[in-house]
């Protein structure tokens, strides 16, 4: 029961998210329930190769890099979704972080 709370509470958050934040669109909460779904696949499958990849530049920005890598994931989602888009780099970073810390408090309540 609590995967499919916070399986909604995301798709919730991702939805206001896109509408009210500066550079991005979703056409709608369907679009937002696929969104949280390729989102969580991308995380599962593309984070950690880009994990491996950007480590030395991780250790050098003593982790900012991995920002960085939470944008082109959803950069990734918006090229792969036609119900989500967002507007560039800086709108994807605006977009990551702010989902993140949104997301950790809402799991943070609802543990």
């Amino acid at each position: 029961m609590g995967f499919i709370l916070k399986f909604l509470l995301s798709a919730v958050i991702t939805y206001v998210l896109a509408k009210f934040l500066p550079g991005s669109q979703i056409g709608g909460f369907g679009d937002a329930i696929i969104l949280v779904i390729v989102l969580a696949i991308l995380n599962a499958v593309v984070k950690p190769i880009l994990k491996i990849i950007g480590f030395p530049i991780t250790i050098l920005t003593l982790g900012l890099f991995l920002l960085v890598i939470n944008a082109l994931i959803v950069m990734m989602a918006s090229y792969l979704l036609t119900g989500f888009e967002v507007d560039g780099f800086v709108s994807a970073l605006i977009f990551s972080v702010v989902l993140s810390v949104v997301t950790a408090v809402v799991d943070f309540i609802v543990d």
